[in-house]
C-alpha cells in the first residue's frame, strides 16, 4: 500500500476524462452543456463533466444497435469475447492505482477501501464473467422422434444501464460484465456524482478489442440522461440500481415506452439480528463494519440491529469499542476507515435523521448531528441510536449513512417479526452458534441475501439482489446472464 504522500502526489498527474463516450470516441454533450464533478473532502470542482441528455441517449443508442446488428460483437465466437473481456481485465489491473483514486477523488471512499475491495472485485467480476461466456450452454427439449426442438440464449439487443454513486467501478462492473459477456451493447449513465471512473473503463474496453459503439459512456442526470434512456423505444432492457423511489419510475416509463423489461436493486433497510449464543466481539465488529464501511453508504448496511434483551447491554458496551475504530478523515489517507459523505446533500439527510431520531425518543450513545464547516469536507461521525423501535422514521426509512438503530427483541419469533416488518428485503444477518436456529431464521426472514455469523460476504459465484421493495433479479453469478439474455425456441420438423 503507498503511503498518504504518495496517493496525494499521485492524485496530481490523474488524466480526468469529462466527455461522454459514444461509439469509442469522446465528445461533448451536443447541448454543450456541463455540471461539476466535486471532490467531497475538500469541496473543490474535480472537473466539468458534459451534462448529456436525451440527443446524446439517442446517438448512443443508435451506435449500441448498429453494432449489434453488425454482428462485430454480438455474433463474435464467444471464445474471441471472452479473450477480450479477459484483456480489459487485465488492463484495468495494470491501471488499478488510478482507479483506485478516481473513486476516492470522486465520492469520497476510502483509498484502502477502493485498493483492498472495490478494484480487485470489479476486476474478479470481469474475468469470472469473461470465463463463463462458452460455458453456457443450449438445450434439447424432449419432444417426439418427428421434431427437434432447440433452446437458444440469445443477447437481446441494447442494453441501458443506470448505476449508482456508491461503489462506482464495482457496480457499473457488475452490471456491464454480464450484459456484455451475453454479447449486448450497452448505454451507461453513472451517477452524475461519481462518473469518472466508467468513463475510464469505457476507454480501456476499446483497447482491449471490444468493438467501438458496444459499450457507451452517458454522464448526466437521472430527470434528462436516465429518463431518456428508460423511454428509448429501442432499448430493450434496463438495469439500475439505486433508489426504490427511482426504481419504481422507472417501472412506469418502461411502460409508457416499449415495455422493456427493468432489473431493479433498490434500496435497503437491512436488519441484525444477535441472539444470546452469539460470539459478542465478532458479532460487534462486523456489526459495526456492517453500518460503518464506505460512511454507511451502502444498500445492504444493517442498519437495524435488533439484540437479544438478555444480553443488549454487554453488546452495546462492545459495539461502540468496535465502532471507535471507524473515525472520519482524509480518504487519501491509508488510515482512513471512513471518508466523507458524497456531497452536502447527503450530508443534511444524514443530520435530518439523526434529529428525527432524537425527537422520537432516540438516544444517542456515540456520534450524533454532523458538525458540518463549509469547505472542510461532508463528514459525518459514525452514530449509534438506542431506544429505537420499528415505528420510528428514521427506523423505518432507508437514510444511506452513518446511523444505527438499536431495539431490543424477547424472543426468536419477535426477531423475525420485527425484522420482516419493512418494506424493504435486500440483505439480513443472524448472529447465533446454534446451528437449527440458523436455519430457521433465515429461512423466514423475507431478504434476498442473509448472512449468518457474518455481514457483506460473497464473490462472483453468488447472486446479489433483493425481494419487496428491495427490486428483482439477481447481480453476479450465472444468474446475472439470465437478465441479458432472451430464450428463443426453434423446433423443426423432421
Amino acid at each position: 500500500m503507498k503511503s498518504y504522500s504518495e496517493w496525494q502526489a499521485l492524485s496530481k498527474t490523474l488524466t480526468l476524462h469529462h466527455q461522454a463516450y459514444i461509439d469509442g470516441q469522446f465528445q461533448s454533450a451536443v447541448s454543450g452543456e456541463t455540471f461539476p464533478c466535486i471532490n467531497p473532502a475538500t469541496e473543490n470542482v474535480l472537473v466539468n463533466v458534459a451534462s448529456c441528455d436525451e440527443a446524446d441517449v439517442n446517438l448512443a443508442v443508435k451506435a449500441a444497435r448498429d453494432v449489434f446488428r453488425r454482428g462485430a460483437w454480438s455474433e463474435l465466437h464467444p471464445r474471441e469475447r471472452k479473450q477480450a473481456m479477459l484483456r480489459w481485465a487485465d488492463l484495468i489491473e495494470q491501471h488499478q492505482d488510478e482507479f483506485a483514486l478516481l473513486d476516492t477523488l470522486d465520492m469520497g471512499k476510502s483509498i484502502s477501501e477502493m485498493v483492498n475491495i472495490d478494484v480487485p472485485d470489479a476486476i474478479d467480476c470481469i474475468r469470472w464473467t469473461a470465463e463463463s461466456i462458452d460455458k453456457v450452454y443450449g438445450e434439447i427439449a424432449p419432444t417426439g422422434h418427428d421434431t427437434l426442438a432447440m433452446i437458444h440464449h440469445q443477447p437481446v439487443g441494447v442494453v441501458g444501464a443506470i448505476t449508482p454513486w456508491n461503489y462506482p467501478l464495482l457496480m457499473v462492473s457488475w452490471k456491464i460484465a454480464p450484459a456484455l459477456a451475453a454479447g449486448n451493447s450497452v448505454v451507461l449513465k453513472p451517477s452524475e456524482k461519481s462518473p469518472l471512473s466508467a468513463l475510464r473503463l469505457a476507454e480501456l474496453a476499446v483497447e482491449a478489442g471490444i468493438p467501438a459503439g458496444v459499450l457507451n459512456v452517458l454522464p448526466g442526470f437521472g430527470h434528462t440522461a436516465g429518463k431518456a434512456l428508460a423511454l428509448h423505444m429501442d432499448v430493450n432492457v434496463l438495469a439500475f440500481t439505486g433508489s426504490t423511489h427511482v426504481a419504481g419510475m422507472l417501472m412506469g416509463y418502461a411502460g409508457e415506452s416499449n415495455m422493456k423489461r427493468v432489473w431493479l436493486e433498490a434500496g435497503g433497510k437491512s436488519p441484525n439480528l444477535v441472539f444470546a449464543d452469539a460470539d459478542i466481539k465478532a458479532a460487534a465488529a462486523a456489526s459495526a463494519a456492517a453500518i460503518f464501511c464506505n460512511q454507511g453508504e451502502v444498500c445492504i448496511a444493517c442498519s437495524r440491529l435488533y439484540v437479544d434483551k438478555s444480553i443488549k447491554d454487554e453488546f452495546v458496551a462492545a459495539l461502540v469499542e468496535a465502532a471507535s475504530q471507524f473515525q472520519p478523515g482524509d480518504p487519501l489517507d491509508p488510515a482512513t476507515t471512513m471518508g466523507p459523505m458524497v456531497d452536502g446533500t447527503q450530508l443534511a439527510t444524514v443530520a435530518r435523521y439523526i434529529r428525527s431520531a432524537q425527537e422520537e425518543g432516540g438516544q444517542i450513545i456515540m456520534g450524533g448531528v454532523p458538525d458540518y464547516q463549509e469547505g472542510q469536507g461532508f463528514f459525518a461521525k459514525p452514530t449509534i441510536v438506542d431506544g429505537a423501535h420499528n415505528d420510528m422514521t428514521f427506523v423505518k426509512e432507508e437514510i444511506f449513512g452513518p446511523v444505527l438503530a438499536v431495539c431490543e427483541f424477547d424472543s426468536e419469533e419477535q426477531a423475525i417479526a420485527l425484522a420482516n416488518d419493512s418494506v424493504y428485503g435486500l440483505g439480513a444477518a443472524v448472529w447465533t452458534q446454534n446451528l437449527s436456529r440458523a436455519h430457521r431464521v433465515s429461512r423466514k426472514i423475507e431478504s434476498g441475501m442473509v448472512w449468518v455469523n457474518t455481514w457483506g460476504e460473497g464473490d462472483s459465484t453468488v447472486p446479489f439482489g433483493g425481494v419487496k421493495a428491495s427490486g428483482n433479479g439477481r447481480d453476479k453469478s450465472l444468474h446475472a446472464l439470465e437478465k441479458y439474455t432472451d430464450i428463443k425456441n426453434v423446433l423443426i420438423r423432421l
